[in-house]
């Protein structure tokens, strides 16, 4: 027994006598450029959110027909930025250079995207300030990643981590803005980016603290709905239900885009030009419906606590459509996410008028995840973002929305960028023949 007694007690000295060791990976350099330029994607989009909506408030004051006028002036100023100081390009230019472009982001487009963004968000525009704000911040990862030399995959997951920041800070999201910041930027259903998962979380968490203190932004629900509780394991049907109507949803939103984007196209003028017709037609519907103003961060919660007729719920949600598709088509700059919830959350309440005994809460979830799934392609993060968003703590009914809308998504995503190169050869020399 003395025996057993003294080998654990020269076993316990010898533990206690090695030195403490911490693992390298947390301070290791990489680790503290991660942290770096999460601390300067929150103060990158902290910056952004308070000129936002101070230029918001200036330009909200001009209300009934001076809506028309405002917008085609902020239009037309947002086509003279990106004509004369140079084209920032959109979501589908990001996701070909993290993937086809060694993950490097050129920062020398950031001003054109900053002024002309703040302009067509500001104004009114159906376009959210997500995609500046990713470019803007990704673009940073790369500059830093620049100056401290570094190449390959480091670097591209130095560009993915600021991208991450830029969606955290807003959606106020670590874990989902970090997924989708990697899910975005997938073909099919490869997750070929995933190395850079602990980055994106590491500069988010920053991020998100910084951008709190801030703006005070995404500490708790953003959009409020009533408390739901799982009553039968009919919900997970309910859910996929919603979601396939919510899919077709999406599907009309990408054929009207398709279509504004070919009317667009054939009018050959300069980008100015097209941005003023934007503005007017954008500002014509914000006339007769204004809740279609704006890129809804508020109006959700507008919507979710008034009572609306079915008619207008419809009238909102057709011509948010068109307002988003508009607005990407036109030349006007600006991320299309939460304009996305916006339709689901008017197609969740148009659908609890005619299935009244489901709750509102699992209708509205299902609608709009499965309309974004459909869109970005991205089930994960959009998962977990709305269950952030909304305080809906059941994931699963979200995923299987989220899921559904992913499979029934078109054969050629909206995102060109997210198919193969294979795919896109075979599509040009389809068109081309």
């Amino acid at each position: 027994m003395k025996l057993k007694r003294r080998r654990k007690l020269v076993k316990y000295i010898d533990i206690l006598d090695r030195p403490i060791r911490f693992n390298p990976f947390v301070f290791s350099r990489m680790f503290f450029l991660w942290a770096l330029l999460g601390l300067i994607g929150g103060v990158i989009s902290g910056s952004y959110w308070v000129v936002l909506m101070f230029l918001t408030d200036f330009l909200a004051v001009y209300q009934g027909w001076l809506v028309i006028p405002v917008m085609a002036v902020c239009g037309l100023l947002a086509g003279l930025i990106i004509f004369f100081i140079g084209d920032p390009g959109e979501m589908q230019l990001i996701v070909n250079n993290i993937r086809f472009n060694k993950g490097k982001l050129d920062p020398k487009n950031n001003p054109s995207m900053v002024l002309s963004s703040l302009l067509c968000v500001a104004s009114g525009g159906s376009l959210g300030p997500e995609a500046p704000l990713v470019q803007v911040t990704g673009s940073t990862g790369s500059w830093i990643g620049k100056i401290f030399r570094l190449k390959g995959e480091e670097l591209r997951s130095l560009s993915i981590a600021g991208m991450a920041s830029g969606f955290t800070a807003l959606f106020g999201a670590p874990l989902g803005g970090s997924l989708f910041s990697l899910e975005i930027l997938h073909h099919k259903h490869a997750v070929e980016y995933y190395q850079a998962i602990i980055p994106a979380l590491v500069a988010s968490g920053f991020s998100y603290v910084v951008f709190a203190i801030i703006v005070h932004l995404g500490l708790g629900p953003t959009w409020h709905l009533p408390a739901y509780e799982m009553a039968t394991v009919f919900d997970f049907g309910w859910a996929v239900l919603f979601g396939i109507i919510a899919t077709f949803v999406g599907w009309c939103f990408i054929f009207c885009t398709k279509f504004f984007k070919k009317m667009f196209g054939k009018l050959k003028a300069p980008i100015y030009i097209k941005t003023l017709i934007g503005g007017v037609l954008l500002g014509t519907i914000a006339f007769y419906i204004p809740l279609t103003r704006y890129f809804s961060h508020f109006e959700i919660e507008h919507l979710l606590t008034d009572n609306f007729t079915m008619e207008f719920l419809l009238a909102v949600l057709v011509f948010k459509i068109i307002a988003i598709a508009i607005t990407v088509t036109s030349g006007w700059r600006g991320g299309f996410i939460i304009p996305l919830f916006f339709c689901g959350t008017a197609l969740g309440l148009l659908l609890h008028t005619i299935f009244p005994a489901i709750s509102l809460s699992l209708t509205i979830v299902s609608c709009m995840a499965a309309i974004n799934a459909c869109v970005t392609r991205t089930p994960m993060s959009t998962t977990i973002l709305l269950a952030t968003l909304t305080g809906f703590t059941y994931f699963i009914p979200i995923l299987f929305a989220s899921l559904t809308g992913y499979f029934l998504a078109p054969r050629i995503p909206f995102i060109g960028a997210q198919m193969e190169e294979k795919e896109k050869k075979a599509i040009k020399n389809k068109y081309i023949k």
